[in-house]
């Protein structure tokens, strides 16, 4: 395409960026990718795939314990925090270089610097170099928010830095209720760090379930994680080695470090969307339509950065469909409906489709089949820990609107069950498979009574 530099400029290497460049390189796109830190971007880097490794790591303290049921002698065993995260480090180092790999392989430039918009068509990095593109794909993600007011604001960390802290603290508070908050009061906990959650609303993990807010709730009380609903900080302040805070209610105490996990806001400072002409959305995001054009038909967005489905699998698939569109011919509109999730709690939590109350909105009937158990290992462990399996059924058409899982493996059965429900599979159609046993799956085929509690 003659009369610029690259058909393609993507700023931002994580994972809707990479996607993006990759295929659109396939279609025989001239293109270029910046990145200012490393590539993977947030879930590679600092995001999901450490955060799985530290999940892993934590699980083992209660291993060790639940192996004396099943006839093992437990020898003492020790915990050290620097060799887990050299050889996170080691994993990522390799992953970065892998996506490196990758995207240079489909003939894509990679160029590690700064970039930001100057115009519909024109791009400046860092060196002073400009660069025109035919289109451009604004990648950038998301950042971890912490209140800017907020008094002492500076003595809290992210999970940006939770990842390489030089030792682990003796206590911990993390503020906030959601995915990466409940995640990281289970990995310090389980590493024998004493963690308390601080959250301002009523039950965690707003916007899910409400029987899997509170199955999770009381499972992570359970393992010792100090829950503080209906409160929030309003002060950090120093104190010795570590930091004191005041809650809302007047109360105050001390821990070795707080770690807010308060949510993550799309990463558009400074990147020249006002110049170029690109609308944001009320909570700054880029605004994009169904195929994640922005206001100025040149730029694109995909990914956190437009707030719409914050998950890197999303990312990825708005990624491949913006390649597809502009460069495939083949337009396609991502459907953010029926994501399935999983969060890596302890227990773990996987989900698809719509919660109790949501389909109780916007259905005549519905019908809820649950059960709760002993998941099977624990039945010589003598671990207090049940799992939750909820399906949230249309009454009229017998369609399984919603699955809620809160047990082992969850994210795993969830991932399955997301073909399910996006094909429309009816109640019947899981009364009709026949069940895997034993496997605690096995419970969303044999559930036959209503719940009427």
């Amino acid at each position: 395409m003659s009369g610029f530099d690259y058909d393609l400029f993507v700023i931002g290497a994580g994972a809707g960026g990479v996607r993006a460049g990759r295929i659109a390189a396939r279609y025989g796109a001239k293109v270029a990718v910046a990145e200012e830190y490393r590539v993977g971007g947030t879930c590679v880097i600092r995001g999901c795939v450490p955060k799985k490794l530290f999940v892993h790591a934590s699980h083992f303290a209660e291993a060790f314990e639940d192996a004396v049921g099943f006839g093992w002698t437990s020898e003492r065993v020790a915990f050290d925090w620097a060799t887990l995260v050299a050889n996170k480090d080691r994993e990522i180092d390799r992953l970065n270089k892998a996506y490196i790999r990758n995207l240079e392989a489909a003939g894509a430039e990679l160029i590690l610097e700064r970039a930001t918009l100057a115009g519909p068509h024109e791009v400046h990095l860092a060196s002073g170099r400009r660069i025109t593109a035919r289109h451009i794909l604004v990648a950038t993600g998301a950042t971890p928010f912490v209140p800017r007011h907020l008094p002492g604001n500076e003595l809290a960390i992210t999970s940006n830095e939770a990842f390489d802290l030089e030792r682990l603290p003796a206590r911990i508070v993390i503020v906030g209720g959601g995915y990466i908050a409940v995640e990281f009061a289970g990995i310090f906990s389980g590493l024998g760090v004493e963690t308390v959650l601080v959250y301002r609303g009523d039950q965690i993990l707003r916007g899910f379930d409400d029987d899997i807010r509170n199955h999770l709730a009381a499972e992570m009380a359970k393992k010792g994680v100090e829950i503080r609903t209906r409160s929030d900080v309003v002060r950090l302040e120093r104190s010795g080695d570590g930091v004191r805070l005041t809650l809302d209610n007047g109360s105050q105490f001390g821990a070795g470090q707080v770690m807010f996990a308060t949510g993550r806001i799309p990463n558009v400072a400074s990147l020249g969307l006002e110049k170029a002409g690109v609308e944001l959305t009320p909570h700054m995001a880029v605004k994009v339509d169904a195929f994640s054009r922005s206001s100025v038909p040149s730029i694109y967005a995909v990914g956190d950065v437009t707030n719409r489905v914050n998950l890197t699998p999303v990312a990825i698939r708005e990624g491949h469909a913006f390649a597809d569109t502009v460069f495939g011919g083949k337009p396609v509109a991502v459907d953010h409906s029926l994501v399935p999730t999983a969060v890596f709690s302890q227990p773990e939590i996987g989900t698809v489709g719509l919660t109790e109350v949501e389909a109780r909105q916007g259905f005549g009937r519905v019908d809820i089949y649950k059960t709760s158990f002993r998941p099977m290992n624990h039945t010589l462990s003598g671990r207090d820990e049940r799992t939750l399996m909820k399906l949230v059924v249309d009454g009229e058409t017998d369609r399984v609107l919603g699955c809620h899982i809160c047990g082992p493996d969850a994210g795993e059965m969830a991932q399955l069950l997301g073909i399910a429900v996006r094909m429309g599979a009816k109640k019947s159609d899981f009364d009709a498979t026949l069940a895997v046993h034993p496997t605690a799956a096995e419970e969303l085929v044999t559930l036959r009574e209503k719940w009427t509690g």
